[in-house]
């Protein structure tokens, strides 16, 4: 009876639909009109109408040297996030489902690191690898060792991951271990009976039941994967020299704030749309159920 009248419901659904379309789907509209036209001449002389320039932008994406580094730098990232976000994220929920006493101690500490800003996180372990002062040197030094320059070309990228990945991995866990959560204990009591491993159990009844929620956090990391931001920014700026760590998050802020080339950054952004839709239904297709 609560909902045999509809409209009340559409009064407290529109809101969220007016914020949506105001902050998400307008702009994205817009970012499309902006990839077909040139937008210097509007940042430089504001009054001016843009210049439409068709499908240069397009071109010139998929010549561009810095975003192939961009896209496979974000490939390795999505390969990571799924073998260490996800994958640690599991194990230390299995884990921690096991633990009678304290596992509220473990659920804190490994969520933790999800509370505390990107921003920040950043600056910590740029302090970290810091080459005059930095701890792992100064670690270095008390093995009689000589400093490393961390984030230069050859580790930079490694550097960059290590922070990112780790920083996400109480995210995952919390997920897995809901999904842990509503899975019945009286079916590892009978598994128990029958002699069956607390190793097997993992493999013969935890992963099959946690099908839909481990395809969730695969979804999840990928396609965040490709949105990697504000914790390699931080650290590295500019990407490095010839942009070797750049992500395509990056690199579509440094084109469009940093050398104002709002157009092309545009057309960076609706490529990550499209990546991020094409991976999520490729995941879908991959892991779901069949008859």
């Amino acid at each position: 009876m609560l909902y045999k009248k509809k409209w009340p419901l559409l009064i407290f659904v529109l809101p969220g639909i007016l914020f949506m379309l105001i902050f998400l789907y307008i702009p994205f509209i817009e970012n499309i009109k902006n990839s077909f036209y040139d937008m210097t001449s509007i940042v430089s002389m504001p009054g001016l109408e843009p210049k439409y320039i068709g499908i240069d932008n397009y071109k010139t994406l998929f010549t561009d040297p810095k975003v192939k580094i961009a896209i496979l730098n974000s490939l390795k990232m999505m390969v990571l996030t799924v073998v260490f976000e996800v994958g640690l994220g599991f194990i230390l929920a299995v884990l921690v489902s096991n633990i009678k006493r304290g596992a509220q101690i473990f659920r804190t500490v490994y969520f933790f690191p999800v509370v505390i800003s990107a921003t920040a996180l950043g600056l910590l372990f740029k302090l970290f690898y810091n080459y005059n002062g930095g701890m792992l040197n100064q670690l270095l030094a008390s093995f009689g060792k000589e400093p490393v320059n961390w984030l230069k070309p050859e580790l930079a990228f490694i550097m960059v991951c290590i922070p990112t990945l780790w920083s996400y991995v109480g995210f995952y866990f919390v997920i897995m271990l809901t999904g842990l959560s509503d899975i019945s204990d009286d079916i590892y009591e009978a598994a128990d009976i029958d002699g069956c491993s607390k190793f097997k159990q993992v493999f013969y009844i935890t992963l099959p039941m946690m099908k839909t929620v481990i395809c969730t956090c695969i979804t999840l990391a990928l396609t965040g994967a490709l949105k990697v931001f504000d914790l390699p920014w931080v650290m590295v700026p500019k990407g490095a020299p010839q942009g070797l760590t750049h992500f395509l998050g990056t690199y579509m802020y440094q084109s469009t704030f940093g050398v104002n080339n709002f157009d092309y950054g545009s057309t960076i952004a609706i490529m990550i749309v499209v990546l991020g839709v094409v991976v999520s239904k490729v995941v879908n297709l991959m892991i779901k159920e069949r008859d």
